[in-house]
């Protein structure tokens, strides 16, 4: 069976983060583990509040879940603070995670910001050259590229950009 890891904020609702990748896992028929990296609070309504988890224990646990169980793939959510980006590009490394999706989730649906400007510097420098694929939505890939993207060709560029 195949084993995915998410590492993404958690959704209390179910709708998003870790609850929302571990149930569309088990439907892809794969074995889904999940890591915190922030905490939100948030109901159907929209996110009221974030909150990281502490970087160093979210480097702990990333280490104590890769030295028992080996993923066959990575794929990352919110992960809010350049020092989770940091811990997740580290492990990606130093575990020589090669199947490392990345979903750059910047903003909630009601405009919260769920991606401090100091994560994107970090992300784009450091966990982007580790991915395999990137899977930004349009707002995403507009604040990723810097460009407006209106045609397909505006996504292309925007893409190699």
């Amino acid at each position: 069976m195949i084993k995915i890891l998410s590492i993404a904020g958690s959704d209390p609702s179910g709708g998003a983060g870790i609850q929302r990748d571990l149930k569309t896992f088990q439907a892809l028929g794969a074995y889904g583990m999940a890591i915190p990296a922030a905490l939100t609070v948030q109901n159907s309504s929209g996110v009221v509040r974030t909150d990281p988890v502490p970087s160093a224990a979210l480097a702990r646990q990333i280490d104590a879940l890769l030295t028992d169980i080996r993923p066959d793939a990575i794929k990352t959510g919110m992960l809010l603070t350049r020092q989770a980006v940091s811990a997740v590009a580290k492990a990606a490394r130093r575990y020589c995670i090669n199947d490392l999706i990345i979903d750059p989730v910047m903003r909630a649906s009601s405009g919260r910001m769920l991606l401090r400007p100091d994560a994107v510097r970090t992300m784009k420098k450091e966990l982007f050259p580790l991915a395999l694929l990137v899977s930004p939505n349009i707002p995403e890939a507009e604040a990723l590229s810097g460009r407006k993207i209106r045609t397909r060709a505006d996504r292309d560029a925007a893409a190699s950009r």
